[in-house]
């Protein structure tokens, strides 16, 4: 049973910073394709980020330059460092374990507003 714990969200400014954390359960973390997605009200949810066990990353359009994802197999955890957010980047983020059967943590809110 895998599960996905979600921290880091919160109320930050236009053009402020924040890192999410994501803490997976049980065995699978290493060998599993990893990512964060978002959902905004009214919107479908959408990748932002992602990285394949071996350590590569993909980023949506968006984001590019300003996000970066990151692992740590030995905490069995996935990062997503946000820079230079924007009020568009408000919405729930969710962390995502894919190893045959897909994952998802609760989510945690960013907030992005003055």
């Amino acid at each position: 049973q895998v599960q996905l714990v979600e921290s880091g969200g919160g109320l930050v400014p236009p053009g402020g910073s924040l890192r999410l954390s994501c803490a997976a359960s049980g065995r699978l973390f290493s060998r599993s394709a990893m990512g964060w997605y978002r959902q905004a009200p009214g919107k479908q949810r959408e990748l932002v980020a992602g990285t394949t066990p071996g350590g590569s990353t993909n980023y949506a359009d968006s984001v590019k330059g300003r996000f970066t994802i990151s692992r740590d197999n030995a905490k069995n955890t996935v990062y997503l460092q946000m820079n230079s957010l924007k009020p568009e980047d408000t919405a729930v983020y969710y962390c995502n374990l894919r190893f045959g059967v897909e994952h998802w943590g609760q989510g945690t809110q960013v907030t992005v507003s003055s």
